[in-house]
């Protein structure tokens, strides 16, 4: 995920409304002065404990394990406040440098007390582990159980050590560089307690590596090294926190127990705020109507923002008939992005999104997309697109074929009960339909986005990727072999995006995100769409410190070790 994000003028109290996500804090009934519990509403469900895997890379368990975490990613590193500066983790981190160019090698310095919420250390070893669990190696670990999410970092680590009590080494490959090391991945899940678990060899044995990864997928350890150790929870449903008597960050909470639950729908979301059963949420549903709706109600405030959370349509390249490149183009031409803006955001500024790595406003923004005509909702061209490669009917209005054979219908999917990606999908279909292609809708259960995309379920699907200001992984989670969820494997492209680690200066990194943009684009994988507008909701009555944070993955989740009860 990428992107740097900007405020919307940080509008507060009435305004319009936001999108996919969650946040942190809410009470159980006990709203008032003296009151130490809050719960926080989640949107949707999540079906992995492990943030490292494909199944794990969804935004909604992100956010209900970022107490736990507390950085970006799920990574303990650090993460961006609202105003886009990063922070290192000061609870395990006092600093991070290059010590190295050739190699390049980046040492970080762990606090006196870095330490797990059990009271064992941070060690190297955690550090290994993590790098093994998203290398992509199979000499790490059992690739069929690993499924890492991104390896944008993993394969380029040749080492990690520590030279002293208190450093940790990272020592990469020869000839890799990478502008964004400072916000690499580091910790996340604590080896000790794989070893206990029975996968003692783990860092010899890829098979017992894979099998713990997959482990952590089922089973939500307890040992954490955020300012909230969890004490309840069910997978998809919630987890209750309670103060990590460990944790040593300069931030000390005071919330004593913290509730993250899932809540599903803006309407219900405002219909327990003022039930008080809830403090706050970060909506994945658009609602202008139950928006202005909390603005009447003095208790409740809001935030609007340009946020972390982009849509798109993604193609799938198993799906025989998209395998053409002719078809894909069509396809994503003739679907008209302008159009589905203006029905699901009839009174928000909303912009088309033109690149899939930079926002209009990023001084590397290059309009790459314009020229092809997709998004534009152009029948006309799309049809010419289809009659030049040898389809009939596209023109005619009659159902596509390709030498006497039908296309077959194609699947959609978007998430089910999501009024804006129902919209989206419903105008696909209609305006897919003018040049004889048939679209059938399917709705993805709550809950199971992961495993659609995992699984490859779909022929078009429509989803959000959350975004930070970092943009240098952005290109391998999209695009690279065996990491995308669309089965794309481009040999050119694939080396496009092995660039972006050969340099240590942004502008020219950036230079070769646009150079993966070019040739992605032309390919028609995958449509971007928009940038979605942010909304959080809370109750004035029951907690104060909420902050909007477009840059933040946890949104307004990044500083709920600081939120306060009233």
């Amino acid at each position: 995920m990428a992107l740097t994000r900007r405020a919307l003028g940080g509008l507060t109290i009435g305004g319009t409304a936001a999108f996919t996500l969650a946040a942190c804090g809410g009470n159980e009934g006990n709203g008032g002065s003296g009151a130490t519990e809050l719960t926080w509403a989640i949107p949707s469900a999540w079906e992995s404990w492990n943030e490292n895997t494909q199944a794990g890379n969804n935004s909604y368990g992100h956010q209900a394990m970022y107490p736990m975490r507390y950085g970006l990613d799920g990574n303990t590193t650090g993460d961006w406040d609202e105003n886009g500066e990063f922070h290192l983790n000061d609870a395990v981190f006092a600093s991070s440098e290059i010590i190295s160019e050739a190699p390049l090698q980046v040492q970080y310095t762990l606090q006196e007390n870095a330490q797990w919420s059990d009271g064992q250390p941070v060690r190297v070893e955690d550090f290994i582990f993590q790098w093994y669990s998203i290398s992509g190696l199979p000499e790490h670990a059992d690739q069929t159980k690993a499924l890492p999410a991104s390896t944008s970092y993993g394969p380029n680590v040749a080492s990690i050590e520590s030279p002293e009590e208190g450093k940790i080494v990272v020592t990469f490959i020869d000839g890799y560089l990478d502008p964004e090391w400072q916000f690499s991945p580091t910790i996340y899940l604590p080896s000790h307690v794989a070893e206990a678990e029975g996968f003692a060899t783990w860092q010899t044995d890829p098979a017992v590596m894979g099998q713990a990864i997959e482990w952590f997928e089922k089973n939500l350890s307890d040992v954490v090294t955020g300012p909230y150790k969890p004490v309840d929870f069910k997978m998809g449903e919630y987890i209750t926190y309670e103060l990590n008597d460990k944790w040593n960050g300069s931030v000390k909470p005071t919330v004593k127990k913290l509730t993250m639950k899932v809540v599903e729908g803006t309407e219900a979301v405002v219909t327990e705020l003022r039930q008080q059963t809830i403090a706050g949420a970060w909506p994945s549903e658009f609602s202008q109507e139950e928006f202005d709706k909390a603005a009447e109600d003095q208790a409740l405030a809001q935030e609007i923002y340009e946020g972390g959370v982009w849509l798109h349509i993604d193609t799938n390249l198993n799906s025989e008939p998209l395998k053409d490149v002719a078809l894909r183009q069509a396809i994503f031409t003739a679907i008209n992005v302008a159009d589905a803006i203006g029905r699901v955001f009839p009174s928000t500024e909303v912009s088309q999104r033109l690149n899939h790595f930079f926002g209009q406003k990023s001084e590397f923004f290059q309009d790459l997309l314009t020229p092809t005509g997709q998004g534009s909702g152009d029948t006309a061209k799309a049809a010419q697109i289809l009659t030049e490669a040898g389809y009939t009917g596209a023109a005619e209005g009659q159902k596509l074929a390709k030498d006497g054979a039908e296309v077959p219908n194609l699947v959609f999917r978007f998430g089910e009960g999501d009024a804006t990606r129902t919209t989206i999908a419903e105008l696909a279909q209609a305006q897919l339909a003018l040049i004889g292609i048939t679209v059938d809708l399917k709705a993805i259960p709550d809950g199971q986005l992961g495993t659609v995309l995992t699984e490859s379920d779909f022929d078009l699907v429509i989803f959000g990727w959350s975004g930070s200001p970092t943009f240098v992984a952005a290109p391998n989670q999209y695009f690279k072999t065996g990491v995308n969820y669309g089965n794309y494997s481009f040999p050119e492209l694939d080396a496009a995006i092995d660039k972006l680690k050969t340099t240590a200066d942004q502008a020219e990194a950036a230079a070769f995100a646009n150079e993966v943009e070019a040739i992605a684009v032309p390919l028609a994988l995958t449509l971007p769409l928009f940038d979605e507008p942010q909304g959080i909701l809370w109750n004035k009555n029951l907690i104060e410190g909420v902050v909007g944070n477009g840059n933040s993955q946890g949104g307004p989740i990044f500083n709920c070790a600081e939120w306060k009860t009233v």
